[in-house]
């Protein structure tokens, strides 16, 4: 098994995890079960990620960190909006 296979799998498992919470957050208006300070850790950490893929040119952390902050990010603003 290529192991570039494999971390295109957990990138694309990893990143579309949040699609349906954030989906959720926004149809729903409510984020009152999303801990804040878990998702303000999780958009540092992705931001630092990116920045580490964007540092070592590496273009599949690159794309799947960039897709996983725009989602988390949008959970955490729905977070800091509707709450």
């Amino acid at each position: 098994m290529n192991p570039t296979w494999i971390g295109i799998a957990a990138a694309i498992l990893t990143t579309a995890a949040y699609a349906p919470q954030a989906y959720q957050a926004w149809r729903t208006r409510s984020t009152r079960d999303v801990s804040l300070p878990m998702f303000l850790m999780m958009v540092t950490g992705i931001t630092l990620w990116l920045i580490y893929g964007l540092m070592i040119g590496d273009l599949p952390l690159i794309l799947a960190n960039a897709v996983t902050l725009l989602l988390a990010g949008a959970i955490l603003v729905a977070k800091l909006r509707f709450s």
